[in-house]
């Protein structure tokens, strides 16, 4: 997208909103044109339909246990099959992909909260400022993000909110150099000249004349960054870092399944599968994300 604002001589309050509508049409036009988007866009339609009426979709309770029926394959009653502790599988994945939606929305937001008001403030103001704070990221950035998640767990304790917490707090860095690059750029141009000309305070300009024009790459690394904190957060809890018993969490169920991955092996492909699906999803949205908001792959 355009570093410059686009504005047209119409008549006053239209402008803007026209050429925002018209902009935002183009992008969806773009977008469900590209067919790994579209069926991207189904798959996480699909999971957040399941995670929103999971208690009507939901044939069993998630956490009642019967030992008389453990460890039964799919039938009539149970479509999934039951678990090690005979809990319907498929009640729990239901529930389940609501943690993991939840997990990869609010990471997310706690990442762009911490790391885009940073990456920003960094890139302007730029001086020593800029160089302490890029010494920070860079040592975050040393640590791969799923370490840097289980360190800080470790640090807070195991629990679902924790969870989001530290894939949150990983994914800061990431954010912070992406929207340091982006300001950097868009800091030479003219309209934040003429801005700084006129007297408006740098607050103002970072947030209401910069940021705005670095939407884009945000929204995208956005996307993908949900399908990597669901990954994570399944890591974390196939490790027993995350959600504990008798919390249905997807990473949490594989790892109980593993032990009986010869007898009942539909207790680690039904949350496998999930996983995958759900990641796929969220990266083939982000690939038609990315050519829809550049002009120059459009």
């Amino acid at each position: 997208m355009s570093s410059e604002p686009i504005v047209h001589e119409t008549k006053r309050g239209e402008s803007a909103p026209r050429a925002g509508h018209s902009e935002f049409r183009t992008v969806i036009r773009h977008l469900l044109r590209n067919r790994g988007a579209v069926i991207g866009l189904i798959i996480i339609g699909l999971f957040t339909l399941a995670a929103l009426f999971a208690p009507i979709l939901a044939p069993h309770d998630p956490t009642e246990t019967s030992l008389t029926n453990r460890l039964r394959p799919a039938d009539a009653e149970h479509w999934m099959g039951t678990d090690e502790l005979g809990r319907d599988l498929l009640s729990r994945m239901l529930y389940g992909s609501r943690i993991s939606l939840g997990i990869g929305l609010i990471s997310v937001a706690i990442g762009t909260g911490l790391g885009v008001p940073l990456g920003a403030v960094s890139g302007y103001l730029g001086g020593r400022f800029d160089i302490v704070v890029q010494r920070f990221i860079d040592i975050m950035i040393a640590f791969p993000g799923i370490l840097l998640a289980i360190v800080i767990v470790t640090v807070l304790g195991v629990g679902v909110e924790n969870v989001m917490i530290a894939t949150g707090i990983a994914s800061v860095p990431i954010y912070a150099r992406l929207v340091r690059g982006s300001v950097l750029a868009a800091k030479e141009q003219s309209y934040v000249t003429a801005a700084r000309a006129a007297g408006i305070g740098h607050a103002s300009i970072i947030f209401r004349h910069i940021l705005p024009n670095c939407l884009a790459p945000i929204i995208v690394q956005s996307t993908f960054q949900i399908a990597t904190s669901i990954l994570w957060a399944a890591g974390l809890g196939f490790l027993g870092l995350g959600a504990q018993a008798p919390t249905p969490e997807w990473g949490a169920i594989l790892s109980n399944g593993r032990d009986y991955i010869r007898s009942a092996h539909h207790l680690t492909t039904y949350p496998g599968l999930a996983i995958l699906c759900m990641v796929l999803g969220f990266n083939l949205v982000g690939d038609g994300l990315r050519d829809a908001l550049d002009p120059k792959m459009r």
